[in-house]
């Protein structure tokens, strides 16, 4: 008879992460601003990086066009700001909803496509949106190529933090309900659709899974993401211009999702954390050729880590547990010797 160790790690998990929570909720009272810019951006790329693992890391929808979707997010809160004085509190869950209506939109034509020729096809939404930001036409509301300031929004007084503070914690909040949300969509009906659509469309189909109708949810729901972060992005910049906005930023966020790991939602930590630093760090190993650095460091990550860094926790874990369900004994049944 075997003695198996069956104890639940959940709750440990659970404490530990609103511990690393907390911890990181009160980290902007002892740094600088520029510090707490960083964190603020870190969880707009974060949540950004979402959208990407929804879309193709679960429904395996491939697509180039998400620096887009992360500019409309970051000109409709410009604009709902700057030109409509809305309150700052809304302008986030107004750029989610206008985010996942054109979301919706821009997937009728594209979720007919798949492989190459979608990807050809949002990465085209890419390189025309910058372009259309510019158009004489829309210079009114979009600035035209001089873009649009956006203020930073005004913390209430009894809490007696500063403005960046602020935004962090609003940023931190809107950060764990897209993360919670997501979570939920993956873990039920609609998570289980997206994988058997990115495993096999034709053998969803036959189960009865509809393409079109969780293509385009998948399609919205990352163009919401996306958007969001776009919104918080600007609000800690404080800037939106066409050129921020540009094809390189569909690419680099890209990426961030595969550095992270395109299939681990947590992942989407290490990506953040690869786009906001290494960048950075290349420029201080060398400022002739910092490009050359980073595209080291990525062939490196990709070469070695092909699933991702999240991948590298995620064994670890499974290590653990298998080493926790061996058995802790042997014990003879009564009688044998």
């Amino acid at each position: 008879m075997l003695r198996r160790t069956t104890s639940s790690r959940k709750p440990i998990l659970i404490v530990g992460g609103a511990a690393a929570l907390l911890l990181f909720a009160c980290g902007p009272y002892f740094m600088n601003g520029y510090n707490i810019f960083q964190l603020t951006m870190l969880m707009s790329y974060a949540i950004a990086l979402l959208g990407i693992v929804v879309l193709t890391g679960y429904c395996g929808q491939f697509s180039l066009g998400q620096g887009a979707f992360f500019g409309f997010g970051a000109y409709v809160a410009a604009v709902l700001i700057g030109k409509a004085s809305l309150h700052y509190l809304l302008v986030l869950p107004v750029a989610a909803a206008a985010s996942f209506v054109v979301g919706a939109l821009v997937s009728l034509p594209a979720i007919r496509l798949k492989g190459i020729y979608l990807a050809l096809t949002t990465f085209g939404l890419a390189v025309a949106f910058p372009q259309l930001l510019k158009h004489p036409g829309l210079e009114a509301v979009t600035g035209g190529v001089l873009g649009l300031t956006v203020s930073l929004p005004q913390p209430p007084e009894f809490l007696g933090v500063t403005q960046d503070h602020w935004l962090f914690l609003v940023s931190l909040v809107t950060t764990v309900i897209a993360f919670a949300v997501t979570a939920g969509l993956l873990r039920g009906r609609v998570g289980r659709a997206f994988i058997a659509i990115s495993d096999n469309p034709t053998a969803s189909v036959a189960m009865g899974v509809s393409l079109q109708h969780y293509k385009m949810l998948a399609f919205a729901f990352s163009s919401m993401l996306t958007g969001v972060a776009g919104a918080i992005s600007a609000l800690a910049v404080r800037y939106v211009a066409p050129d921020s906005f540009s094809m390189f930023l569909s690419v680099t966020l890209l990426v961030g999702a595969v550095v992270g790991g395109v299939k681990s939602v947590w992942g989407v930590i290490f990506g953040a954390l690869f786009m906001l630093y290494v960048p950075n760090i290349a420029n201080q190993i060398s400022e002739a050729a910092p490009w050359a650095v980073y595209g080291a460091a990525l062939i490196l990550v990709v070469t070695f880590i092909p699933d991702g860094i999240a991948s590298l926790f995620d064994r670890f874990i499974g290590r653990r547990r298998n080493a926790a369900a061996e058995p802790t004994g042997v014990y003879a049944p009564s009688g044998v010797k």
